[in-house]
């Protein structure tokens, strides 16, 4: 399968959200604590992608989300547990797009996005808060021991979001591993990174892509995309917050 179908299948529907047999996104658990800064990115009241809210009017996704935003309104819910039966959840129009100029397609590189919501969100504590992006970008340690959330579908062949969120624990793979796994398609670059779970189905799956990938209570990356869901030699692949992508942020949202 190739790198870029994980997110086209995604594109091709539009999730309709459904209850979770117990897996995640997939072979996780369901998220237990409040993650106030999660954000789903809607198209037509349907999930699309995750994503963090990291000031009080601007979402970090990933640029490929940006395709399958075909339907409007174009929104963000945020502090919600439930994509259906959240009453404290916060819908939010998205008033425009920033997409890295460096972004490619083809080989995922760049893969970052800003959405600058309509109006700054009030902040309620456990509910809807910032989670800060790193001062200075850090390439993260092959070995070090992540955790990735969404509502993307839980089942491979069933590409529906998933009501809940949910939550996994992922390693950090060394980049020329990855390389080999991939046979540099794509190209593992310094603005990237791997991280999955030596177990089989236990991986970021479709829905999930533009949400965060944390280390160590950090946001270190967002999810980009892979090859299927849930195979150890296919790593999921990740935009890496380094220098260069935190600079552009900054530059953007001063702006």
């Amino acid at each position: 399968m190739h790198v870029q179908q994980r997110s086209l299948l995604l594109i091709l529907t539009l999730f309709q959200a459904t209850a979770c047999s117990g897996s995640f996104i997939i072979g996780g658990r369901e998220v237990k604590k409040p993650k106030p800064w999660m954000a789903s990115v809607q198209s037509n009241n349907s999930h699309i992608c995750g994503g963090t809210l990291i000031h009080q009017q601007w979402v970090l996704t990933a640029a490929h989300c940006k395709t399958f935003l075909q339907f409007k309104p174009i929104e963000v819910l945020l502090g919600a547990h439930s994509l259906t039966k959240d009453k404290n959840a916060m819908r939010v129009k998205v008033l425009c797009f920033h997409i890295s100029p460096k972004f490619s397609a083809t080989t995922r590189v760049h893969d970052i996005m800003l959405l600058k919501l309509q109006d700054k969100v009030q902040l309620k504590k456990n509910k809807v808060d910032v989670k800060k992006i790193p001062k200075s970008g850090k390439d993260i340690p092959a070995g070090t021991k992540c955790e990735v959330r969404g509502w993307g579908t839980t089942h491979v062949k069933n590409p529906k979001a998933c009501d809940t969120l949910q939550e996994l624990e992922v390693t950090v793979v060394d980049r020329e591993l990855c390389n080999c796994y991939y046979n540099s398609k794509p190209t593992i670059t310094a603005n990237m990174l791997c991280a999955g779970n030596k177990q089989r189905d236990k991986d970021a799956c479709w829905g999930d892509s533009g949400g965060p990938l944390e280390c160590k209570k950090n946001i270190v990356g967002v999810v980009s995309g892979g090859s299927g869901c849930g195979n150890p030699k296919k790593p999921g692949v990740y935009t890496l917050l380094s220098k260069e992508h935190i600079d552009w942020i900054n530059k953007i949202i001063k702006k």
